[in-house]
């Protein structure tokens, strides 16, 4: 298997609301779109193609561990900029992927997306990094990865926390299913202002500014570029795993001390709006997903954030940072 590093030599600037309204259209590598921390990427096979797959990474002070950081969906690795910032203040080492299909790693639209494939390109990276035990920390549906590799590889996890993620309920035993067609059809639709009008009222209950703006402006930007037709495909292969590739079946399996951190406000509900026939459960109640995680494995610590929806960590950092802190100690 071919490996290599190389350097994509990009540095962190700050958007005002007016720029990003009015930014230019980004390539599906996002080139012009500036990280916070250097980016680079790690050359390698998978399925047959040559892919690169772009992290950030930043060294850890002698004795103290690296933490892993999983984006969710609807991100780039650039949205862990403030939690990154204060791991490596605390001395921790911190790597920050992009997923292949997300951010600046190459998005094929032939690959069978899959968590275990995902998790294992993160294994292969965090080898190549020289990296043989980390505390793997996922947001959204990147909790949804970081669950797939602690069950996968709980030699390489010293600890899984979890921030809203999806994935706590197995979606199809209450919703249709939909083909890949569905979301590409879908995707193909959505216009920038789609993107804000989600977000804020979802995510950040009905709130808008700068930060929220800048870490929707690359979706905004996809939008408006030339590879939108390929990054929609590869955003509805994605879609698909969420739905057929559950890991709430396997949480009484971890191996590892698992935490988390729920922002009780959050709804997030993948399907609700195609419901079975009969079914009245009401998807994404963070406020009550964390008593069920619970009674799936007791072991399991839950820290709920009251009056947070689906980004605390971006949302009330301050908040946030206090329960994360206890799961890493």
């Amino acid at each position: 298997m071919k490996r290599a590093i190389f350097s994509l030599g990009y540095s962190f600037i700050v958007f005002s609301f007016s720029a990003i309204a009015f930014a230019k259209p980004f390539s599906k590598n996002l080139t012009k779109f500036d990280y916070p921390f250097t980016a680079q990427a790690m050359a390698f096979e998978s399925q047959g193609q040559a892919l690169q797959m772009a992290y950030m990474q930043l060294p850890a002070k002698e004795g103290k561990p690296t933490v892993l950081l999983l984006h969710g969906k609807n991100f780039a690795s650039s949205y862990w900029k403030t939690t990154a910032t204060w791991l490596h203040e605390q001395g921790y080492g911190v790597v920050i992927p992009d997923q292949v299909g997300f951010g600046k790693s190459d998005k094929p639209v032939n690959y069978q997306y899959s968590f275990a494939a995902l998790a294992k390109n993160t294994k292969l990276l965090l080898s190549l990094l020289e990296l043989d035990e980390v505390i793997v920390t996922g947001h959204s549906m990147g909790g949804m990865v970081a669950s797939r590799f602690a069950l996968n590889y709980p030699e390489y996890t010293s600890k899984l926390v979890l921030i809203n993620p999806i994935g706590l309920e197995n979606y199809l035993q209450y919703v249709e299913y939909k083909d890949i067609e569905f979301f590409y059809q879908n995707e193909l639709k959505k216009q920038p202002e789609n993107i804000v009008s989600y977000q804020k009222s979802n995510y950040y209950d009905g709130d808008w500014n700068d930060t929220y703006a800048y870490h929707a402006s690359h979706l905004m930007g996809w939008i408006e570029g030339d590879d939108w037709a390929q990054l929609a495909k590869v955003s509805a292969l994605t879609y698909d795993m969420i739905f057929t590739q559950p890991v709430i079946e396997e949480f009484d399996k971890f191996q590892v001390p698992v935490t988390l951190i729920l922002g009780t406000r959050d709804r997030t509900g993948p399907g609700r709006g195609w419901k079975k026939e009969g079914v009245t459960r009401e998807l994404g109640r963070y406020d009550k997903l964390g008593t069920e995680v619970k009674a799936r494995n007791n072991a399991i610590t839950v820290k709920e954030l009251d009056g947070l929806g689906h980004l605390p960590h971006i949302e009330a950092f301050s908040r946030f940072i206090k329960r994360y802190e206890e799961a890493l100690d």
